[in-house]
């Protein structure tokens, strides 16, 4: 596993819509602001954490598909964002083949841990951002990760959802990743006016304890507009409660001890 100190985090849930890669952008910018170095991995094929970073994508020439095929190093692949102490490695729409490209390598589950070793002692956080799907690419994350951060929004059908990635988690803690811990769960797109996400909140806290974020991301405009100007919430408009809260959350994390047991 990693050595201590730099702490590789996959951010992921099966289900898309949950707000994964905005609490990838914005957890990642709340770390750096807060001086650790933060790298950001794009492994989703749409590209969307590297675009909301500002990343054109006729200027992503090395990406995560180059890091996963042996092709590029992290260090190589690694570009800096207009956040101080985030940089990324960006993703293209060349991912979509990598279950295909990959199937004959008999490492293909732990390519992306093997390719991120080096860059754990340049770093302090590796903040995975997963595709919406348990496919080989997410498998890839969570072997590599030290933790499983999973947002979940306050929706009906949130905790049924969340089944089939546990049940992922223990399968590899069984094999290929022993020590892959839940980091926690967090709460996204939260209404306090709406009863039902009251009732979600309520739920998740009471079947997962202390597993959920006392810190939860509420529903915002100021969220849903940062990626359209290619910025975090935190500069678009730092003074909003989605700011407030991805900052809040960046402090919890940092306050948990990577230690403990989920």
């Amino acid at each position: 596993m990693p050595e201590p100190g730099a702490r590789i985090i996959a951010i992921a849930n099966q289900k898309g819509g949950v707000g994964k890669t905005t609490t990838a952008i914005n957890l990642g910018a709340g770390l750096a602001e807060q001086g650790r170095r933060v790298l950001l991995v794009d492994l989703d094929p749409q590209g969307n954490a590297s675009t909301g970073l500002g990343i054109e994508r006729e200027d992503r020439p090395v990406t995560t598909y180059d890091l996963l095929v042996g092709e590029a190093t992290a260090a190589e692949a690694s570009r800096p964002t207009g956040v101080c102490n985030l940089s990324i490695i960006p993703a293209t729409t060349d991912l979509s083949s990598a279950d295909i490209d990959l199937y004959s390598n008999e490492k293909r589950t732990r390519l992306l841990r093997e390719a991120l070793r080096p860059a754990v002692a340049e770093t302090d956080y590796i903040l995975i951002d997963c595709p919406p799907a348990l496919s080989l690419l997410t498998i890839n994350a969570l072997i590599a990760a030290d933790s499983l951060l999973v947002p979940l929004q306050a929706e009906f059908y949130a905790l049924e959802g969340l089944s089939q990635l546990m049940l992922t988690v223990r399968e590899l803690r069984s094999g290929a990743n022993p020590d892959l811990r839940i980091e926690g769960i967090v709460l996204t797109m939260v209404d306090r006016r709406n009863n039902l996400a009251s009732q979600v909140e309520e739920d998740a806290r009471e079947n997962l304890g202390e597993l959920v974020f006392q810190t939860v991301i509420p529903r915002n405009v100021r969220l849903s507009e940062a990626p359209s100007f290619a910025r975090p919430v935190l500069e678009y408009d730092t003074t909003s409660t989605g700011a407030a809260a991805y900052r809040a959350l960046a402090a919890e994390l940092i306050a948990r001890q990577p230690g403990k047991e989920s």
